[in-house]
């Protein structure tokens, strides 16, 4: 068992279904349904299920919605750290997905992660908790500086600080820190916006090592997952799902038991595609963390994902 400190977004999701063909511009039926959720807390309550003692820093509002995601917090067995601004809003994240489960359109109500600056890294709790990880985590819902700042003080620690991109507007915030990644997780939209939207994706390893990345995982939706460490670049293909629920926080999946892989001593490849077999359980719940994640679910979803292969 590791010790984790995941940095990031820890807020409500909320999301709506349709149920059959998507009319654009009228009124679809469909379901409502809301809970905690968050790159970074996604992720977290993976990696706690996965074995892991886990603590996140984020920030929330003194409302019911904050409250709900402090009580979720201490359900799955995570440290709650953050700070809590009475007089704001908690942030939440909507999202209109279509019948088959893929996203169609979101809302990031996330300006109160605004307030997460860097001197907040200084209070003596961050400090301590940081010195005394294993491994920290953060995601790109804080500012560009606080993640800057993070990255020094890893770096002065020697703790290895991995990162997910969470959206394409908010990938470039990684930027500070793109030297003294372990690894970053990502989607092909966001390697687009890093790499340039021209850039074919067989070239994308090669312009993100320019940008100091020297170790990153690409997913493509139904698509192979690439990978690249050091020299190697190769990718994974997903076994086909039958029953795609929601695509939502997958890829906070795939990273979190692909970092839980290399805490256990597995090369790049072998934890990514540790990582695939966790993303495809992650895809077929209604939630975006899997209750139904543990290190037996995953091992039992490995035997039906394929080996690397080189890319292109």
């Amino acid at each position: 068992m590791a010790r984790i400190i995941v940095l990031g977004g820890a807020h409500i999701d909320r999301r709506a279904t349709i149920d059959g063909a998507t009319v654009p511009g009228a009124s679809n039926p469909g379901r409502w349904r809301e809970e905690p959720g968050g790159g970074g807390f996604n992720a977290a309550r993976s990696l706690a299920r996965l074995g892991h003692e886990v603590a996140m820093v984020s920030v929330r509002g003194g409302d019911r919605a904050g409250e709900a995601v402090g009580t979720a917090m201490e359900t799955v067995g995570v440290e709650d750290m953050a700070q809590v601004f009475l007089d704001r809003a908690t942030p939440s994240y909507t999202a209109i997905l279509e019948n088959d489960g893929n996203l169609l359109v979101a809302v990031a109500d996330m300006d109160l992660y605004d307030r997460f600056v860097y001197r907040q890294l200084s209070r003596k709790s961050i400090r301590q908790a940081i010195a005394d990880a294993n491994l920290v985590l953060c995601d790109a819902n804080l500012p560009a500086g606080t993640i800057g700042a993070l990255a020094q003080m890893t770096g002065m620690n020697g703790k290895p600080l991995c990162a997910i991109a969470i959206s394409p507007p908010k990938v470039e915030r990684l930027e500070p820190a793109f030297g003294g990644l372990s690894m970053i997780f990502m989607n092909a939209a966001e390697a687009a916006v890093l790499c340039g939207q021209d850039t074919p994706p067989d070239k994308w390893p090669g312009k993100l090592r320019e940008r100091g990345i020297a170790r990153g995982a690409i997913s493509r939706g139904e698509g192979p997952v690439l990978g690249f460490d050091g020299t190697d670049v190769f990718q994974i293909t997903p076994p086909r799902i039958e029953s795609v629920v929601d695509v939502t926080g997958a890829g906070d999946t795939l990273a979190a038991a692909a970092i839980h892989a290399t805490l256990n001593g597995n090369a790049f490849r072998a934890a990514l595609r540790y990582g695939v077999a966790a993303a495809g359980l992650a895809v077929q719940s209604a939630d975006a963390a899997p209750p139904e994640l543990n290190i037996e679910t995953v091992e039992a979803a490995l035997k039906h994902v394929p080996q690397a292969e080189p890319f292109p």
